[in-house]
């Protein structure tokens, strides 16, 4: 704009003074002929002499002279005073349109720009310069002053706007657009260590309905070395009993259920005595009344009683060495049990070495209290899912199913105080390594026992 606005003075200044320059040239002959064509008076009563041509020359030319210097003077002060008054101006367009167009431009080219950077920051190397190359000539598309003169009113993106920038620049396009060409920073990357998710134990989602045994690693041995008995105690122990004339299992049962754990719960003295004292209260013909005649506690004798069934269900072996070392012999028993009707499919399981070695133990326990038990699914049968996304424990060769006990069925038996209530108390009452994790039935007594419609003739005992 200053450059339009000067160039339209010199214009104007140069016309003018060739107008004086063509007035001063041509006024000679405007003299000339003024003067030729002046009519003389004709003098009748005395004539003059005519005058000399040579002041007449002398005073034209002298006014020739002079109006060509006065116009040559005009014009270059006319032509310096405009140059002088060109710049003036033009500085005082510039420093007023350059916070003017910075205003106006400042927020669509800082738009456009920090846009440009969001996206080349995001794109690759690669295509950052067409990427720029589109956004630049948009922002030039928005605001005209920046079409008109694109080196102008040029904002960096790295750092704010200033009067300085917004000075004309005489760079070419391709300068203008490695200007505004914004380099992706290079980031380090760091490696981020997100914490693990704790490992989640093993859950029988009692409290959810439907629910089944979520499985995140191999069962344990429900009889670890802790808990297995010495082989002297072992030894001493059916000697003893068998001197004073009762069951190794009720005397191991008291002691267990008195409190005294460990791999060897009493002495020599201690298994001699004990013994015998239960041999003097009936403990020959009724394990039941010999303890509680001991304790004098009914919970106390149910809780020895289902103590003895397990021991005498499992052996001897498998609590000296444990019930995994033992499940060869588990398994025997149980395709040889008469006491126990396993479904041909269920007895394939048992062969194939499927079933859970906890499964197996607690089907002859159930056999030693009820004297007969109805296995009606164990893996064969069953469907995979016990609910959407969730495996059954079936599955896993980890569950069975009771349909029967003592040749009772459990359809139209669980009444409060039947033989599903009896079954599932039984069960409670087992080991801590023995304890299932799901008792499903239509009685819930708490723990790993509750209640679903869809158990109506079979108790689900799950680990």
């Amino acid at each position: 704009m200053p450059r339009s606005l000067t160039r339209r003075l010199i214009r104007h200044l140069f016309l003018v003074s060739l107008a004086s320059c063509l007035l001063a040239v041509f006024s000679r002959g405007w003299d000339e002929w003024d003067e030729k064509a002046r009519p003389e008076p004709e003098l009748e009563a005395q004539p003059k002499p005519a005058p000399s041509a040579e002041p007449t020359r002398k005073r034209g030319s002298t006014r020739r002279v002079a109006t060509t210097l006065s116009f040559r003077v005009l014009f270059f002060s006319g032509l310096a005073l405009s140059a002088g008054a060109g710049n003036g101006v033009r500085a005082l367009l510039e420093d007023g349109s350059t916070d003017a167009t910075a205003t106006a431009t400042t927020d669509t080219t800082t738009t456009a720009t920090t846009k440009l950077a969001a996206e080349a920051t995001a794109q690759p190397a690669a295509h950052a310069s067409a990427a720029l190359q589109s956004h630049v000539s948009r922002a030039r598309a928005q605001t005209p002053e920046l079409t008109a003169r694109p080196a102008a009113t040029h904002v960096s993106v790295s750092a704010a706007p200033t009067a300085r920038a917004a000075r004309p620049a005489a760079s070419s396009a391709s300068r203008t657009l490695k200007r505004t060409t914004v380099r992706a920073p290079h980031k380090r990357k760091s490696r981020v260590v997100q914490p693990k998710a704790p490992k989640q134990p093993l859950d029988s989602e009692a409290h959810l309905p439907g629910a089944t045994v979520w499985l995140y690693q191999a069962a344990p041995d429900p009889t670890p070395p802790a808990a297995r008995l010495r082989v002297r105690f072992a030894r001493e122990l059916v000697a003893y009993s068998r001197q004073a004339g009762v069951d190794w299992a009720l005397v191991l049962a008291v002691l267990r259920a008195d409190g005294r754990n460990g791999r060897a719960p009493a002495t020599s003295a201690g298994l001699r005595s004990l013994s015998l004292r239960l041999s003097r209260v009936g403990g020959r013909a009724n394990g039941w009344a010999a303890a509680l005649s001991y304790s004098s506690n009914t919970g106390f004798a149910d809780r020895v009683v289902a103590l003895r069934h397990y021991y005498r269900a499992v052996g001897m072996a498998s609590l000296v060495y444990g019930l995994v070392s033992q499940k060869h012999d588990l398994e025997d028993r149980v395709l040889h049990d008469s006491r126990l009707l396993i479904y041909p499919g269920g007895r394939m399981d048992v062969a194939s070495h499927k079933v859970d070695v906890r499964v197996l133990a607690t089907m002859l326990y159930l056999a030693e209290t009820f004297h007969q038990v109805t296995v009606s699914c164990l893996i064969s049968g069953h469907k995979l899912y016990a609910r959407p996304g969730v495996i059954s424990a079936h599955i896993y060769g980890r569950a069975a199913d009771i349909a029967a006990l003592g040749g009772v069925s459990i359809y139209g038996h669980q009444q409060p105080g039947g033989l599903t209530e009896q079954a599932v108390r039984s069960l409670l009452m087992l080991p801590a390594g023995m304890l299932p994790a799901q008792v499903i039935s239509l009685i819930g007594l708490g723990g790993p026992s509750f209640p679903l419609a869809n158990h109506y003739d079979h108790i689900h005992i799950g680990y």
